[in-house]
């Protein structure tokens, strides 16, 4: 039985639970947490040579903050600051504190992301540009931009990457795939002009990030070569059926690799594209009839 029967609803503005803003969310806090943590790790390396009265190093690791949500271009994201502590504050000179300035105290609104977050986040793991999405949350002469610090990052994430590229996919079984290529505003690369997701569901629903990788727009060769590199890792079987918009690149490529997949135009893009050819007077009451159907 339920424990109630109060149903929330979205506010406008708000981002929906679609699987591909829970990554960038998720990603968004692992690289703030990250990143902080290469911080409060510089501050106590900067301090090492320092001892208390007993000997023991003065400057050390003290737990965390409470978790807090700070407000950005994905919706809200939950993060917990690291503490550093001080074990001789009456020393000569005064307590030695730290102040992470990627996330200082009482900040609740990340700035300079409402656009640059999720594109910056795709870029990073992909190329390990770490530089560029850091400077893009705090501002491009924000402090706490060591070298050292954003090296240790580069190092973490590609590491991540370069496993998760090559984890083994033969006990998967997708039922369904949703293809697309994602576009962004910023044009900081222009050898690779999009990032192409795969999300793949299984038979009992659950969802995974299945391919993440740049792509040359979203030609057949580029969604060819994501293509074979799942059936590579052993995804033998193709999902039942794939959904994407009218790109003819990800069906070229897919009736090549996994032929036996049924097809489905998305039904975002096919409204779009019935409303275009529509009135604006009678596109609401169209759109209406699109979603009975």
């Amino acid at each position: 039985m339920k424990e109630g029967t109060v149903v929330g609803l979205r506010q406008p503005g708000s981002f929906s639970d679609d699987p591909l803003t829970d990554i960038l969310r998720s990603g968004a806090r692992q690289l703030l947490a990250q990143a902080i943590e290469a911080e409060v790790g510089a501050h106590i390396a900067a301090h090492s040579d320092l001892t208390d009265g007993s000997g023991r190093r003065r400057v050390v690791r003290h737990g965390h903050s409470p978790e807090r949500e700070i407000q950005t271009g994905i919706g809200a994201v939950r993060v917990r600051s690291p503490r550093a502590r001080d074990r001789d504050p009456h020393a000569p000179g005064g307590r030695i504190r730290f102040t992470s300035s990627i996330l200082p105290p009482y900040l609740r609104r990340a700035k300079s992301v409402e656009e640059l977050l999720p594109w910056l986040y795709l870029k990073g793991i992909s190329t390990g540009d770490f530089g560029e999405a850091l400077a893009a949350l705090l501002g491009p002469d924000a402090p706490g931009l060591a070298a050292s610090t954003i090296a240790r990052l580069k190092s973490v994430w590609q590491d991540e990457y370069e496993v998760w590229l090559k984890r083994d996919l033969s006990a998967r079984r997708y039922v369904y795939f949703w293809a697309d290529g994602v576009y962004f505003s910023p044009r900081m690369d222009h050898d690779k002009q999009c990032v192409l997701v795969i999300i793949g569901a299984d038979a009992f629903g659950n969802k995974d990030i299945v391919g993440l990788v740049d792509g040359y727009r979203e030609s057949a060769q580029s969604w060819r070569e994501l293509l074979l590199d799942l059936k590579r890792r052993g995804l033998k079987t193709g999902p039942g059926l794939a959904v994407g918009d009218g790109a003819l690149g990800f069906w070229k490529a897919l009736r090549e690799v996994y032929g036996e997949t049924r097809e489905q135009r998305c039904w975002v893009h096919k409204t779009a594209n019935v409303l275009n050819q529509m009135p604006k007077s009678l596109q609401a009451k169209a759109k209406g009839h699109l979603h009975d159907i």
